[in-house]
């Protein structure tokens, strides 16, 4: 089990390294693509629209190539997109966004149909934690990484080198293909089949509100990742080089909220309490950043924006064990890649959403209460969620309907 989920840690930080890696740099790549740094900041939204689409069919293309050999090819696309970047060229930069995301979307199904089998079910929580502490791992590797790499062999060879290091983990992967792929099903249709997880995860309605659960959670969690240093600068007067330290100090945190939570929820035995509390802690933080000036201590602007980054940054890995606790055991991963097609909306509709309530208040801070409000509502979703759960494990709603 170890080797499995240093494994899909990887690959999961591999993808967000990719993903991540052109807006550490962006002032470098927008010269050379003749455009502005924030257009280059746009192809994060493009990687999250391919990731939905690989999404879609994430769960049966898993069961019929494997988990392992799935993510070889989340490798081999992501390696790919890398290399596509690398061409300074705006079409030839949207297609490669387009083609990592491909890749990006593959790899949740594939993690979550290894660990729910390697790993014992009460260990699932922390376990889960651990694989999703990859994607902040790989931000903060991309943001260190770089522009060193930028500045020292350019950014162009920068990006083939993370191709280099896509075709590398193909190769370890291999050695544990044989036992790892030994359940797949050739036969499984998956092309055909597009919207075979959208389906599970809508027909079950604990399924379904956990789902639109992590559009709320992914929405506030891209904003505060995205929007934290301009709150900073711009509504509380810090510094840049200041709020930049600050900003890697709430992803730090973010990293063990991830693992902690993970580790809660295994000890309470009960992941949609832990969740709840996920979402009244995210609640009160926002708030609380609402009502910020730059009157407030330094010390304590950090603390409440760390306390807000362990609930709304450590909700993940907690939020995928729930999903294999709750799907039917056969359907995993097509539970698992439907539900993310709603968290990956969430992505794409959070950051113009708080764009647009930014042009509409003029400040950051007004805007956090707006996510408490975001976060309230996935409590509610959460409570629906688990009286659906109980109708469920009663037998007055069948796994298969109560879509009405």
């Amino acid at each position: 089990m170890p080797v499995v989920l240093l494994a899909t840690t990887l690959v999961l930080a591999f993808s967000a390294l990719v993903a991540l890696f052109p807006a550490a740099i962006a002032p470098e790549v927008a010269r050379a693509l003749g455009v502005s740094s924030a257009t280059v900041g746009l192809q994060v939204s493009l990687i999250f629209a391919g990731a939905m689409l690989t999404s879609l069919v994430g769960g049966p293309l898993t069961r019929r190539l494997g988990p392992c050999r799935t993510s070889q090819l989340s490798l081999a696309l992501l390696g790919g997109g890398a290399g596509l970047l690398a061409i300074p060229s705006l079409p030839s930069f949207a297609v490669a966004s387009l083609v990592a995301g491909l890749g990006y979307g593959l790899t949740n199904p594939s993690a979550s149909l290894l660990l729910v089998r390697f790993t014992p079910p009460g260990r699932r929580g922390l376990i889960f934690s651990l694989k999703q502490s990859g994607v902040p791992l790989g931000g903060v590797i991309a943001g260190a990484s770089a522009p060193a790499l930028a500045l020292a062999i350019g950014w162009q060879a920068g990006l083939l080198l993370l191709t280099g290091l896509a075709l590398t983990g193909i190769a370890a992967l291999q050695l544990a293909r044989p036992r790892w792929d030994d359940q797949r099903d050739p036969r499984t249709p998956w092309l055909t089949t597009p919207f075979a997880g959208l389906a599970v995860v809508w027909h079950q309605r604990s399924l379904r509100h956990v789902a639109l659960l992590s559009l709320c959670f992914s929405a506030i969690q891209l904003s505060v990742s995205a929007f934290t240093v301009a709150l900073l600068v711009e509504d509380l007067a810090f510094g840049l080089v200041e709020a930049g330290l600050v900003m890697s100090s709430v992803q730090v945190v973010g990293i063990a909220g991830r693992i902690g939570w993970g580790w809660i929820g295994d000890l309470l035995g009960d992941r949609l309490t832990t969740l709840a509390v996920i979402a009244c802690t995210t609640a009160v933080g926002a708030l609380l950043v609402a009502t910020m000036t730059p009157a407030w201590p330094r010390p304590l602007v950090t603390g409440l924006l760390c306390l807000l980054s362990l609930s709304s940054l450590g909700w993940n890995g907690v939020f995928m064990a729930e999903i294999t606790q709750l799907a039917p055991a056969d359907r995993i991963a097509d539970a698992a890649g439907g539900c993310l097609v709603f968290t990956y909306g969430g992505v794409l509709l959070g950051l113009p959403l708080f764009t647009a309530l930014h042009g509409l208040f003029g400040r950051y801070t007004p805007v956090f209460a707006v996510l408490a409000g975001v976060a309230l509502v996935g409590l509610w979703l959460i409570r629906q969620a688990r009286l659906a759960a109980r109708r469920e494990a009663a037998g007055q709603l069948p796994l298969g309907g109560g879509a009405g």
